[in-house]
């Protein structure tokens, strides 16, 4: 029924490969099947303004893709002299969604950084980068722990990301392109390595969705945020 054979409830293939550049404090490039992101975070001694003297440290993130990141050539938002909207929206989605996993006390004053540029886009593309993004800002963390500049963790969960929707009447996990471009309800599930929410996306694409089409979604999500934060652990070892 699903285009790629996947089961209703299998995730794409997934890869995590760390260090993946040579001069950022972390970095990934995850695969979610034919979607690739380049996650790497840059530690700053800085702050924003709003919270500086506070002693707590800040998260952000940055999000971009190559024009040909799909199947036709995108101009580079830069000549274009602004960010577009959806850029924007999930650049500031990346960010929030990983600093819920931050104690941003025992982080200490300073800021974490992470890129996020999409390399080949196949549906799925800000899951990937808040998942990778987690990796990359576990890798960061771990370097200042290692030189004393940090004392306590302050990473208390992994974050992690997938999408689930409504495709041809049947709930699937992790929908590709031809599956998020069809979806009759389509939804972004972001939750910690132990099964806390951080936030949800649904809309109605084509057609309504019941209470019941919800929970089953959520199901999926579950297990597939799961899987995921399993392969960042192993990644990050």
């Amino acid at each position: 029924m699903r285009p790629s054979g996947r089961d209703l409830d299998q995730m794409r293939a997934v890869s995590i490969e760390t260090g993946f550049t040579k001069h950022a404090e972390g970095s990934c490039l995850i695969k979610m099947g034919d979607t690739h992101v380049l996650c790497t975070a840059t530690i700053e001694d800085r702050v924003p303004p709003f919270i500086k003297g506070s002693g707590l440290g800040w998260v952000t993130a940055e999000y971009g893709m190559l024009p040909r990141a799909t199947n036709t050539r995108m101009r580079r938002e830069a000549a274009m002299g602004k960010q577009g909207g959806r850029t924007v929206e999930i650049q500031r989605l990346i960010g929030r969604a990983l600093r819920a996993g931050v104690d941003r006390v025992a982080l200490g004053e300073r800021q974490i950084s992470i890129d996020c540029d999409v390399l080949q886009a196949d549906g799925g593309t800000r899951c990937a980068s808040i998942t990778g993004g987690w990796v990359a800002l576990r890798l960061a963390v771990n370097r200042l722990m290692k030189t004393g500049e940090v004392k306590i963790d302050p990473l208390v969960d992994p974050v992690a990301a997938v999408s689930c929707g409504i495709y041809a009447g049947q709930p699937v996990l992790d929908l590709d392109y031809p599956e998020d471009s069809e979806a009759g309800v389509d939804g972004n599930f972001i939750m910690t390595g132990s099964g806390q929410l951080i936030e949800v996306q649904m809309s109605a694409e084509g057609s309504m969705f019941s209470r019941e089409q919800m929970n089953t979604l959520m199901d999926l999500a579950t297990k597939g945020t799961a899987e995921l934060a399993e392969l960042q652990k192993a990644a990050c070892v």
